[in-house]
């Protein structure tokens, strides 16, 4: 593509040449081209940015999990050695609190090799600036992991990776697919149907216009994650909003400056993501041998962690912050905003026992 035209252009132009894209080239594209994407192109957390995660909201999130790590650190006897990694790690603001807890048990610290994979320039180098002390390395593929065990962190990572969508006709599933409708981006249908056996069993009775989401770079992310999992021992801890199993409905949303927006206006300033289908993610996990807890809520599993406990010893050691705790806390476990949309997801070495997962 020629890089001197924005990304809409670009995105246009190859529409008009090579006829229309599917819903993940079109993610692809919007948050990971290589200068324009909205994940390249400048810092979208906090404030100032177009949203707010956990980590952003309150200390006590990294902290529960730095406390989640080294229950699962000293189940494995204590390993002088292993690889804890993040993906997608923010402005290590989540890192730095669970690090900061996590580091208080002796060893922890002197064993642990910290690695990071992260698409985003700017991210990296907020990253490097938080977490300089830990040395850390980031990763470019899952491909490069030193012996011992793996412990994994992926915090709305799940999420922002591409997917497709498909819609079932009279005459099968048919793939959502973007073109240009008088000059302007819109979805239709690919005109040739999927072969139905390619389709899930949980949708075979689905009726017409019922629309499916497949995630096929997370089942791959999962899959070779798994593996190495599977072979070096350790854990893969997800927090993102989805669902426990496969189910219908159009879940893809844009998001600009605190605010929802149209998917295909503004493509690279608009963060795109879908929900993510844990069901899936634990069909491939355990297929590769691991383990696999029942999902969480994110409510159940930080108050499970102590989150209650940790919050009210914040507010007496700060009587001026207290409401903000209060508020805090809400916002992490509450029904209504964050504790019930978002899930836990772990799937492990057989043998461990997640804290902050229903025995």
């Amino acid at each position: 593509m020629n890089d001197a035209l924005s990304l809409d252009q670009q995105i246009d132009l190859q529409i008009r040449t090579s006829g229309p894209i599917s819903v993940a080239t079109y993610m692809g594209l919007c948050l990971t081209h290589p200068s324009k994407g909205y994940y390249r192109a400048a810092d979208p957390l906090g404030a100032n940015g177009d949203f707010i995660t956990a980590p952003e909201i309150s200390q006590m999130f990294g902290e529960l999990i730095g406390f989640f790590l080294v229950n699962l650190w000293q189940q494995m006897n204590e390993p002088k050695a292993f690889t804890l990694l993040e993906l997608g790690p923010g402005r290590g603001t989540l890192m730095a609190d669970l690090l900061r807890a996590a580091t208080r048990a002796p060893g922890f610290r002197d064993a642990m090799r910290l690695a990071l994979f992260e698409t985003s320039p700017p991210l990296m180098a907020e990253q490097k600036r938080n977490l300089a002390a830990y040395g850390p390395k980031w990763l470019e593929n899952f491909d490069a992991f030193e012996d011992g065990p793996v412990l994994i962190v992926a915090n709305e990572f799940f999420d922002a990776l591409p997917i497709r969508q498909f819609i079932r006709k009279a005459d099968g599933w048919h793939e959502r697919q973007i073109g240009l409708v008088d000059g302007k981006r819109s979805f239709g249908l690919s005109p040739t149907a999927i072969p139905p056996g390619s389709m899930p069993d949980a949708v075979a009775d689905a009726p017409t216009d019922t629309m499916l989401e497949v995630c096929f770079a997370g089942a791959e992310v999962m899959s070779r994650l798994a593996a190495i999992v599977a072979r070096q021992g350790g854990a893969i801890l997800a927090l993102d909003y989805g669902y426990a199993a496969t189910r219908t409905g159009d879940t893809l949303q844009g998001v600009r400056r605190h605010a929802f927006a149209d998917v295909l206006e503004a493509p690279g300033e608009t963060d795109l993501s879908a929900h993510v289908d844990f069901g899936a993610l634990a069909n491939v996990a355990r297929a590769a041998g691991l383990a696999v807890e029942p999902l969480a809520t994110q409510g159940q599993f930080l108050t499970r962690l102590g989150i209650g406990e940790r919050a009210a010893a914040l507010a007496r050691a700060n009587p001026g912050s207290a409401e903000e705790v209060r508020a805090a806390h809400d916002r992490l476990v509450g029904q209504e905003q964050m504790g019930e949309l978002f899930k836990a997801f772990c799937a492990h070495s057989p043998g461990l026992a997640p804290a902050g997962f229903a025995p």
